[in-house]
């Protein structure tokens, strides 16, 4: 193996950051151990569960399947980059509010690919949610408070305060027993 290193600087979360890796090593690898970005997940490292999605120049990328040796000039960010001082992301906060992340392992792709989303679509039906999420794996939730956890925060974002119907938060009503 090759001892080639390479030296760049890279503008992740809006700050230049030099940085000295090998030359083989993905954003991935650059992103947890050479810059300590740590929100950005190790998962399949396949490019087949989305846990690792950041975005690069506003697009959601696999940084398990690009090399950082690639993103000079390009503008990257983790989900350290959404929250804004002590303000969440409305995508971060409706996560929260609905308990949308139960471990979270897969929660921070999920947020980027989100972002990106709503950055291209503001107003997402369901359907359009779930497509753009297809790539995102979760294997603790079904999902549901997800998709709902990003409708709210489109909503948020476009200046509508209102809330999810309550079953979202308390699930349905149990149906009245059968009379005998």
């Amino acid at each position: 193996m090759s001892d080639d290193l390479t030296t760049l600087r890279l503008r992740v979360n809006g700050e230049t950051r030099a940085v000295v890796f090998p030359t083989h090593h993905t954003l991935l690898e650059v992103l947890r151990e050479e810059l300590a970005l740590t929100g950005t997940k190790h998962g399949c490292e396949l490019g087949e569960c989305g846990a690792c999605a950041v975005l690069v120049d506003g697009r959601p990328v696999l940084s398990c399947l690009a090399l950082a040796a690639e993103m000079e000039g390009r503008e990257i960010e983790t989900v350290e980059g959404l929250q804004i001082g002590n303000e969440l992301h409305p995508l971060q906060a409706t996560f929260a509010d609905l308990n949308a992340a139960q471990c979270g392992y897969c929660t921070p792709g999920i947020l980027m690919t989100a972002k990106a989303l709503l950055a291209e679509n503001p107003r997402p039906s369901g359907d359009e949610i779930r497509e753009a999420l297809a790539g995102n794996l979760c294997r603790c939730t079904g999902y549901h408070k997800i998709v709902e956890a990003v409708d709210w925060a489109a909503a948020r974002m476009r200046g509508e305060e209102g809330t999810p119907p309550a079953e979202v938060f308390y699930g349905s009503p149990v149906p009245d027993a059968p009379r005998v």
